[in-house]
């Protein structure tokens, strides 16, 4: 076995790396390379070219895209542009502007790699007669009985396995993380080393395709009825004031919500169907049951072997979440995580992500997206007493 635990010499492995511009898809391809296998790097355009050239600090823009040539110029391999950028809007950004207007919280990046880099570019790998698919991303695999499981990374600050569950067994099988038993600052030093003018480059913050983190104008592009007015609505009944939209708002939210009463509000629900935005005190958000839908299953024993009395996992609601202790059950094609110590502001459209243990080398079980939560009993109870005032007043 070769260190991508293919049975050939690296020589005779040909790995496509998807290389977004960044520094730690450079590195992969760096240190491929120089391992001695048979280096291809293909660079997505996922958007629109014009706006890409003047973004920065984002993934598979114009800048990017060039960066990523000048590496594998450097570096001595090939380098491939590939224009996904129609298959991107309707499986990524068209997506992600539906569930703004559901009152729902996504995340692109799932949505990304789910269709366009795990599965179509996977093909490409496929047709150019690749071993395997090798990107970037801080997170591990290995051989775990006759298929390969996801683990935990070594660098906990940069652990992507949150935005990775979603990855099918026949991915996972196909795909390759070199990163993940480095740090970050490994990964620097590493590009430093090679001469790669990406060693310095700054991270990728915002979602790839909004400028600037504006995602209420993209999506007010998209959607116009996204921007509707509506009330903000205390959760016991008194109404505080207007919004532009609920699609400027996330549960959990305290920051910027317009209206000011002299204590501490956060955005508890957000109604799609009246435009209204609830606010609380922090204790209407306590979530303690999450139901999931899309779920995705890497355990090693069936879903649907979970008992009845539940299963003990580690469950992770958002990215920078820690994952804490739950229990997960599975009953008639229904998934729930009951959440130990409960959360707060558990938003519709993010992921529950499940993990067998604590820290770096806990594997990935699976997952899915936040389909209805169900809260603490007082939180419940107010929210039905809400419910029916406003119901009375329709």
């Amino acid at each position: 076995m070769n260190s991508l635990d293919i049975a050939k010499p690296p020589e005779q492995t040909r790995v496509v790396v998807a290389m977004s511009g960044g520094v730690d898809s450079s590195v992969v391809a760096g240190l491929l390379h120089a391992e001695g296998y048979e280096v291809i790097g293909i660079t997505l355009q996922l958007y629109d070219h014009g706006e890409a050239v003047r973004k920065t600090g984002s993934c598979c823009a114009g800048q990017d895209i060039d960066d990523a040539r000048r590496v594998c110029e450097t570096l001595g391999i090939p380098h491939y542009v590939l224009d996904y950028e129609s298959r991107f809007r309707e499986a990524v950004i068209e997506n992600f502007a539906d569930s703004y207007l559901a009152g729902e919280t996504p995340i692109p990046c799932v949505s990304c790699n789910q269709t366009v880099k795990f599965a179509d570019l996977l093909k490409t790998a496929r047709d150019l007669d690749a071993d395997v698919l090798a990107t970037g991303h801080y997170i591990r695999s290995r051989l775990n009985g006759a298929h390969r499981s996801l683990y935990r990374p070594a660098d906990a600050e940069r652990d992507q396995s949150y935005f990775l569950f979603a990855t099918t067994q026949e991915q996972v099988d196909f795909l390759r993380f070199p990163l993940g038993d480095m740090t970050k600052d490994e990964t620097r030093r590493h590009a430093t080393e090679m001469g790669l003018i990406v060693a310095d480059k700054p991270d990728s913050q915002d979602i790839c395709f909004v400028p600037n983190g504006n995602y209420a104008d993209i999506i007010t592009k998209l959607r116009p009825n996204a921007a509707l007015a509506g009330d903000i609505v205390h959760i016991d009944g008194r109404v505080l004031g207007r919004h532009e939209g609920i699609l400027r708002f996330t549960v959990g939210q305290r920051k910027g919500l317009g209206v000011a009463t002299g204590e501490p509000l956060f955005v508890v629900k957000l109604d799609a169907r009246t435009h209204r935005v609830i606010v609380g005190p922090r204790e209407a958000l306590d979530t303690r049951i999450v139901h999931l839908r899309e779920m995705n299953w890497l355990g090693d024993d069936p879903l649907a072997d979970v008992p009845s009395e539940g299963m003990e996992v580690l469950a992770r609601v958002r990215s920078t979440r820690p994952p804490t202790p739950a229990r997960l059950f599975h009953e008639n094609g229904q998934t729930r995580v009951e959440l130990a110590g409960g959360e707060s502001g558990v938003a519709l459209g993010q992921a529950c992500v499940l993990y067998d243990g604590e820290g770096a080398g806990a594997c990935v079980l699976g997952g899915g997206f936040i389909d209805r939560t169900e809260r603490a009993a007082e939180a419940e109870r107010m929210l039905e007493r809400l419910e029916t005032a406003l119901a009375a007043t329709a």
